[in-house]
């Protein structure tokens, strides 16, 4: 079954009278449970992509169908339930709340989506003992280094239970030993609530780490 289907997706960015075709009429399916890397260069056009997918920019012509819900053709408010519902987003910054500590900062998708603040709690302190950082719950950010930040980061977005994860360079701005860290932490868990999902990158160091691989390149989609 395929959590993600898209059909002929374009995107056009218009720069004053210049017309940039950034995606080419792609096709993508993934099969629910499955872990997919899109990899390019730097402006490819990954970013743009993944963020389509999650509802954050809007495509110029095609479909996006996230568990049988086309997405494109859904009004703000519908797309701002199926963010916090369907999609769990992991970016290169962690964006963490400067006033509330690591614990607050996981059970915030939850308060969001208005489950109970003891429930929520529950669920937090048991990724932050997933991601290792029990002894730091207490921690602003300020207070984090940058991988637990980044470790944070994961927890967040896992616990509201979402079906389709997406990691966009999610280790960019760590060192190679954070790095290494912080992605075998994020399969993990992937693997541990048996997730979906699609992450882009410009390293290619962890195909073997997923169950499908491609390659952005010059608005084309292609099948390593």
């Amino acid at each position: 079954m395929y959590i993600l289907d898209i059909e002929a997706l374009k995107k056009i960015y218009h720069t004053g009278t210049e017309y940039i075709d950034v995606l080419q009429e792609i096709d993508l399916q993934v099969v629910t449970g499955t872990t997919v890397l899109i990899t390019g260069e730097s402006g490819s056009g990954k970013s743009t992509l993944l963020n389509m997918i999650g509802g954050l920019d809007a495509v110029t012509s095609g479909k996006i169908i996230v568990n049988n819900m086309e997405i494109t053709s859904m009004s703000e408010e519908e797309l701002t339930s199926y963010r916090n519902r369907v999609i769990g987003f992991i970016f290169q910054f962690h964006y963490l709340l400067k006033d509330f500590s690591a614990l607050e900062n996981i059970m915030m998708p939850c308060l969001i989506a208005n489950l109970s603040f003891r429930q929520s709690k529950q669920l937090a302190l048991q990724l932050l003992s997933d991601i290792g950082l029990e002894s730091r719950k207490n921690h602003y950010p300020y207070q984090l280094s940058g991988g637990e930040r980044q470790r944070v980061a994961v927890a967040r977005a896992i616990i509201n239970n979402p079906e389709l994860i997406l990691a966009d360079e999610p280790t960019g701005n760590l060192d190679e030993r954070n790095s290494e860290l912080v992605l075998n932490i994020l399969f993990e868990l992937v693997q541990k609530y048996r997730k979906t999902m699609i992450m882009v990158t410009h390293e290619v160091g962890i195909i073997d780490k997923v169950d499908e691989s491609y390659l952005l390149e010059h608005g084309a989609l292609v099948k390593r």
